[in-house]
């Protein structure tokens, strides 16, 4: 499927309703994943960025380790919707983890002393760059995701569950499958509101 830069951009949306099909087969998705880590910007060429992908009964078991984590802080009376939520992104085909290396970060603190108190906001900005393309890569091959950040709530059990390494800070989740139904309209606000141009 080829599409050029403009279109994939727009067509990288939040999609929630989603299936657990895909029309593309595993490899070709791992393919995507691997370039994107491979090619998204770190700075210092830090490299801080971990990813874990997540198939068939693994996608299954993190959505169902959040579901449980959930019901321990969600009243049970209250829960019916956030179980809906769950429920539509254990739905999906698989989920991908985004994690940055903290042991990473923590040794160009030492290394650049006098850059010390960025290296936690370039690691961040690093991951939401990843994030993006693979957002964007995925909705190229035809594929709907979302973002989700459960963090803390889950971090210790996904560690144990994968064996995910210490330094290893869980940054967001992001289930994805075929789109059972589009995002809908979306609202811009005016662009000369947004981007201030000199000549």
């Amino acid at each position: 499927m080829s599409k050029n830069f403009y279109e994939a951009l727009k067509e990288r949306r939040s999609i929630y309703a989603i299936s657990k099909e895909s029309g593309v087969s595993n490899e070709r998705i791992q393919e995507v994943i691997n370039e994107a880590v491979l090619h998204t910007p770190s700075a210092f060429n830090s490299q801080s960025a971990r990813v874990v992908v997540l198939f068939g009964e693994n996608h299954n078991k993190l959505w169902d380790i959040t579901e449980a984590s959930l019901k321990k802080i969600v009243p049970e009376e209250n829960f019916a919707p956030t179980k809906e939520k769950i429920d539509s992104f254990r739905n999906g085909y698989a989920s991908v983890l985004f994690f940055e290396d903290q042991n990473v970060v923590k040794n160009l603190q030492e290394q650049f002393s006098l850059y010390k108190d960025n290296f936690p906001v370039w690691s961040q900005q690093s991951s939401g760059m990843l994030q993006y393309v693979i957002w964007t890569a995925l909705a190229v091959e035809g594929l709907g995701a979302s973002l989700q950040h459960y963090n803390e709530l889950i971090e210790e059990d996904v560690a144990k569950e994968w064996n995910i390494p210490s330094g290893w800070k869980l940054v967001a989740q992001m289930p994805f499958g075929k789109p059972v139904s589009g995002a809908g309209e979306k609202e811009f606000l005016p662009l000369d509101e947004r981007v201030k141009t000199y000549l």
